[in-house]
């Protein structure tokens, strides 16, 4: 149901060519029904925790960036292992939940969109969290994400990406569209190098 209703404003809002405003529309409608998100689990994403127990992931003294942020689950477990987190999300309501739920949060929380990112100053971020946001942007805009995302990293720093995979000769599918290994490694052709790449099924 309401993946359904995300799907929907999606739909219209893209016929009016705007890839981003039903993230507002969405969030604005479901207030403080966060189950009316259907990406809102209210706890941080599973495979960020996993990935960040193998990975021996350890924030103090370095600076994190969690894109589209939503109501701020990752942020706050970026924080917790010590990072200095600046989360953002193209919807004010979202934000707003952010700040509503973690009112004493370390994190900086602010309206911001992917394709136009917060500055954040010529160094670099030492990690930058992307889980789930690509795969909403139809394949023109998803590149430009992609790009911008690309420029945030520092020089030594990880970008961690988590997104639903298909492969090449798989139909797109509806949004949020399932991404593949080709369009991830846009990331490779922008500069980066890949660490590592898992193919797995979500529990």
């Amino acid at each position: 149901m309401f993946r359904h209703r995300a799907q929907q404003l999606a739909s219209e809002f893209l016929a009016r060519a705007d890839a981003k405003g039903w993230f507002e529309a969405l969030y604005a409608e479901a207030g403080n029904d966060y189950a009316a998100v259907p990406w809102a689990d209210l706890a941080p994403n599973p495979n960020l925790v996993d990935w960040s127990i193998a990975q021996e992931l350890k924030g103090v003294g370095k600076t994190a960036l969690v894109v589209g942020c939503g109501y701020g689950d990752d942020a706050e477990f970026l924080a917790e292992l010590g990072f200095d987190v600046v989360a953002f999300d193209v919807s004010p309501d979202a934000i707003a939940q952010c700040n509503q739920r973690f009112p004493n949060s370390p994190a900086s929380y602010q309206v911001a969109d992917v394709l136009n990112p917060p500055a954040i100053g010529s160094q670099g971020l030492d990690f930058v969290l992307e889980s789930y946001t690509l795969q909403v942007f139809p394949p023109a805009l998803r590149s430009v994400a992609i790009s911008k995302i690309s420029t945030l990293i520092a020089p030594l720093g990880q970008l961690l990406v988590i997104a639903r995979g298909r492969e090449e000769t798989d139909p797109p599918g509806q949004m949020p569209y399932p991404l593949t290994r080709r369009e991830l490694a846009t990331f490779e052709d922008l500069g980066l190098s890949s660490q590592s790449f898992e193919d797995f099924l979500d529990n």
